[in-house]
């Protein structure tokens, strides 16, 4: 999640990493906070990669900023991220989210309903936190008022996106034709 985020946030513009972190937290932080020990480490591989850049401009300070730009490579692999998303940027809901900030850099409709067909396949299987014997349990099965609520508020989440999901991929199909 990390590294997509920066990739999109820096596709939009060049920034430092200061204002970069600032983004990232906005994304994920109430989440994941991102550190400095994550960050930086994060930048450190892209640069190493070639899929960014990094340039000294003066700061508000004495000290000088580094600001940070995405080069071909690094617009390249956001591209790619997007358009092919490992399995679990699909099928766990905050690395979903994350991809959905970005989805809209993909120019193609069709390559945003293929990325959105996969997440609602991942909605069609059967699934639970819960299961008896293998087989999912329903909220109607919990005893735990809990558990009960937790089942719930999925179902009612997994309702909604199917319906977002498919209204969307509706509307992009129209869109790309």
């Amino acid at each position: 999640m990390l590294t997509l985020s920066i990739l999109g946030f820096l596709y939009e513009r060049p920034m430092h990493a200061y204002e970069l972190r600032r983004k990232l937290s906005g994304l994920s932080g109430h989440i994941r906070p991102v550190s400095d020990g994550a960050l930086y480490p994060a930048i450190n591989r892209l640069e190493k990669a070639g899929q960014l850049t990094r340039h000294q401009e003066p700061g508000s300070g004495a000290t000088p900023r580094q600001v940070l730009s995405l080069t071909e490579a690094g617009r390249d692999e956001l591209m790619r991220r997007l358009a092919e998303p490992a399995e679990v940027e699909l099928t766990d809901r905050n690395s979903f989210l994350t991809l959905l900030a970005f989805l809209g850099y993909l120019k193609d409709p069709a390559d945003q309903v293929r990325v959105l067909r996969r997440r609602l396949e991942f909605y069609e299987q059967p699934a639970s936190y819960f299961y008896d014997d293998g087989r999912p349990m329903r909220a109607a099965e919990m005893t735990d008022p809990f558990r009960k609520a937790m089942l719930t508020l999925a179902a009612t989440t997994k309702k909604a996106d199917m319906e977002w999901l498919r209204t969307t991929i509706e509307d992009l199909s129209n869109t790309s034709r």
